[in-house]
């Protein structure tokens, strides 16, 4: 299996599932928060507050664009799909799973907003990020899994089977489709 790239809302469980997830099925495991964190020597928070918004979402999307891994499950920061370069990256390097939790799910399972690292401009509330980046994560998506009012290994196995589900739909197509060459040429004689 190539990539899994885990995406969602702040508080949707990227992480969390992630590091199950990639126990579960072998794989390696990268956090892109921590990666920016460690490229840049700062955390999250502080970077949004010292350089602002956009250039985050640069940071961010820099980040996600040089990924190059296999056989990893990846959980990007929440505004991965703000920049367009970012998304299609992700969806090229593997399979782009949306954990899609309602905003009253995500606002009660944010308690350290202001400390978190959330990509938020001046003014703006996670109501307003939510509206505007639910129909992103829709797009970006391969699969999407309703992550509210479950367990984390209820997550994790519905993540399982979609994949597998997926799988195995892409099997079938391409073994509806494969003729082999010789045979698409072969036209019987007619008179």
């Amino acid at each position: 299996m190539d990539n899994i790239i885990l995406i969602g809302m702040p508080g949707s469980g990227k992480s969390t599932v992630g590091v199950v997830l990639a126990k579960a099925l072998g794989m390696s495991f990268l956090d892109v928060d921590l990666l920016i964190q460690e490229r840049e020597g700062a955390l999250l928070q502080a970077l949004i507050d010292q350089r602002g918004v956009e250039q985050f979402l640069d940071l961010e999307r820099d980040a996600v664009c040089s990924l190059d891994c296999r056989g990893t499950v990846v959980a990007p920061g929440g505004s991965c799909v703000c920049r367009e370069e970012a998304a299609v990256h992700m969806r090229a390097m593997g399979t782009v799973v949306y954990l899609q939790l309602p905003l009253e799910d995500v606002a009660a399972r944010i308690h350290n907003q202001a400390s978190r690292g959330i990509a938020l401009s001046p003014g703006q509330t996670l109501a307003d990020v939510y509206r505007y980046r639910a129909p992103l994560y829709e797009k970006c998506a391969h699969i999407t899994i309703p992550a509210g009012g479950q367990s984390l290994g209820e997550t994790v196995e519905a993540v399982k089977e979609a994949l597998s589900r997926r799988l195995r739909g892409s099997l079938e197509q391409s073994e509806g489709r494969c003729v082999p060459v010789a045979h698409a040429q072969r036209r019987p004689n007619r008179r």
